[in-house]
């Protein structure tokens, strides 16, 4: 059996054997398994994004388990981006639910569910067009009023892509209550697009490639906005800080980047 994530073994009560490696080729027929191993790369480039967003955290992705690796960029964020004076934090679920709270461990701030998805809605950053992730955000999340009233909270979210999606969970925030909100993201400012294999949008619709931090904070209506670093980020994904692809976050392409474009991306939040 092969699958994508080792959560899809644990489901089905496989036993996970090891991943297959870069540049291997494992082909299995009426002679039984074999492995074919082509040329190694000089260097890995590995997405780091699986760690951040794609993978599920209950996976084993690149060696490392998803789960640590959210809480480590959540105890990282905490210590690049504290929030004094705030009362609590909370995630943007499901998948900043572990990033969330290892900024709680490094900040001291009690952890709370401040904010309830609906799991019968699916993710809005595949939605390819607006209208459709403003409609999915509406049924997708609900806020407690009675944890959020009054109260100054740090909202932590793996990424920003185009900010649509964000500046409606803020204003969402503030409309059940809340008298201040800390945004705080566990990975960089997205500025490329990605033409590896996840569907971002094109670079021009990103907010972070158009606008400064502080001008994404004033856009999307959040008292202060911190990213963590990319070095940050690094040091806290395991096998890292070398051997992954961080194009999205940097620029630095491991192969040449088309020039044109490709027609009908869908793209993100």
């Amino acid at each position: 059996m092969f699958a994508s994530e080792t959560c899809a073994l644990d489901i089905v009560g496989a036993t996970v054997e090891r991943e297959v490696a870069p540049g291997e080729i494992v082909a299995v027929d009426a002679r039984g398994l074999r492995t074919l191993q082509a040329p190694p790369a000089a260097e890995l480039q590995r997405c780091v994004f699986e760690f951040v967003y794609f993978a599920r955290p209950d996976s084993q992705v690149f060696g490392g388990s998803v789960d640590r690796a959210r809480r480590s960029l959540g105890r990282q964020l905490a210590k690049e981006h504290p929030a004094p004076g705030a009362d609590l934090v909370f995630a943007v679920p499901d998948s900043s639910n572990a990033a969330a709270l290892g900024f709680s461990e490094a900040s001291g701030l009690p952890l709370e569910h401040a904010l309830i998805r609906n799991h019968y809605v699916g993710r809005t950053f595949i939605q390819p067009t607006q209208q459709g992730r403003d409609e999915k955000v509406k049924v997708k999340y609900n806020p407690v009023r009675e944890i959020l009233a009054g109260k100054s909270v740090v909202m932590v979210d793996d990424s920003i892509v185009r900010g649509t999606t964000t500046r409606g969970l803020v204003a969402m925030i503030r409309h059940a209550g809340a008298r201040e909100v800390h945004m705080r993201v566990s990975s960089p400012p997205i500025t490329g697009s990605c033409w590896y294999g996840i569907d971002t949008p094109d670079k021009s619709q990103l907010i972070a490639a158009r606008l400064s931090v502080s001008e994404i904070a004033k856009e999307i209506g959040v008292d202060s906005l911190g990213y963590i670093s990319l070095e940050g980020m690094l040091h806290a994904v395991p096998g890292g800080p070398t051997g992954f692809c961080h194009a999205c976050f940097s620029g630095r392409y491991p192969t040449r980047p088309p020039t044109i474009a490709a027609k009908n991306r869908l793209g993100g939040s």
